[in-house]
């Protein structure tokens, strides 16, 4: 039973993955726009922060919708699949669950950010006054 029931929902994302994307693409929200030098350390800052996602996963989309409006250029990696990126978020963050973000201070320390509206009010009170 449980191998039908795992069939089946990947079976649904095959199909409906693509028009997730595609309505993700559509609305894409416009990016705010920053003087040059306010966007370059915006963007140096966004270097010690790391997105583990699935790319049809809803929250995820939604969580990068914010990103291309508050245009944040943060590395996403796709955790779906067993791998390094699937193994590092176990490893570092302690489940498997995505959307995640993986923030790291200047001293180094890691914070792993789960749940898209959390890490939506933190990007938000970070990056948006920015």
């Amino acid at each position: 039973m449980k191998t039908v029931i795992r069939a089946f929902f990947k079976t649904l994302r095959i199909v409906i993955g693509p028009f997730m994307l595609l309505g993700e693409f559509v609305t894409r929200p416009k990016a705010m726009q920053r003087p040059a030098a306010l966007q370059a350390e915006v963007d140096q800052q966004c270097t010690s922060l790391v997105l583990y996602q699935y790319k049809t996963c809803p929250f995820c989309i939604k969580v990068r919708q914010e990103m291309r409006r508050l245009a944040l250029n943060v590395q996403k990696l796709d955790a779906q699949h067993p791998g390094t990126n699937r193994d590092d978020l176990i490893n570092g963050g302690g489940m498997a669950k995505v959307p995640c973000l993986k923030i790291t201070d200047p001293a180094g320390k890691v914070q792993w950010l789960y749940e898209s509206g959390e890490i939506i009010n933190y990007l938000r009170s970070r990056f948006a006054s920015a």
